[in-house]
């Protein structure tokens, strides 16, 4: 079925319910237009669990229980070498990939060769920053954009974020506020990270890295 066809069907099926319902034409009232985009303006909220304590430290735990690795450190400058660091102890190579946005920072200094752009096939190494972390599932935000390419969190083995404690939010929801307020009209893609990659399909047998990196680790800035 092609798209125009899938569309019209759908079409035919909404029109059907509508006039089943009594609703004249078989299409919604201006005052029911209204309705519906006064309620996705007003961007309300179902029940949400409050989070206490320290929401960095909540990511923190919550991201290693979802298999990434994690470093905390004091500044954005002290990044390139917690990635060498990082890397080094993993017996992984050196080279890569850096989102443009984060290229002011020192790699070649931390003795990596990371290019600022986004990532290709041969890239074992994908380096990125965060658009915000949520500290209840360990989960970052990713949006793409030409100093952000998506690529770099997707292609490379080993995925590395550069994560500062300012965009931690509590929950999902709140990351969707800041991203309306930081952008008005979403990105063309926003991803979800939630640790490396993963599947059970076959055998019931999890795998890691079946669609994506094999292993993730963030780096913490806290005084970001």
């Amino acid at each position: 079925m092609s798209t125009g066809d899938s569309d019209g069907a759908r079409r035919d099926i909404l029109q059907r319910i509508r006039r089943a319902q009594g609703r004249a034409g078989g299409r919604p009232s201006p005052a029911e237009e209204e309705a519906v985009e006064a309620y996705l303006r007003a961007h309300p909220r179902g029940p949400l669990r409050p989070l206490t304590g320290d929401l960095v430290e909540r990511f923190r735990a919550m991201a290693e229980s979802m298999q990434s690795s994690t470093e905390e450190v004091r500044l954005e400058s002290d990044a390139p070498a917690a990635v060498a660091r990082y890397l080094q102890g993993h017996q992984l190579p050196s080279r890569g990939c850096v989102w443009p946005a984060l290229a002011h920072l020192d790699w070649r200094g931390a003795g990596l060769e990371l290019a600022p752009r986004a990532a290709t096939d041969a890239d074992a190494v994908g380096v990125t920053g965060a658009f915000a972390a949520l500290a209840e599932t360990g989960t970052t935000m990713l949006v793409s954009g030409a100093d952000t390419p998506a690529s770099a969190s997707l292609l490379p083995e080993t995925h590395i974020a550069v994560v500062p404690a300012s965009c931690v939010v509590a929950c999902m929801e709140d990351a969707w506020d800041r991203a309306r307020r930081a952008f008005g009209a979403l990105p063309r893609s926003v991803n979800f990270v939630s640790g490396p990659s993963r599947t059970g399909d076959i055998e019931q047998k999890m795998v890691l890295g079946a669609h994506g990196p094999y292993r993730v680790h963030l780096i913490i800035v806290r005084g970001a």
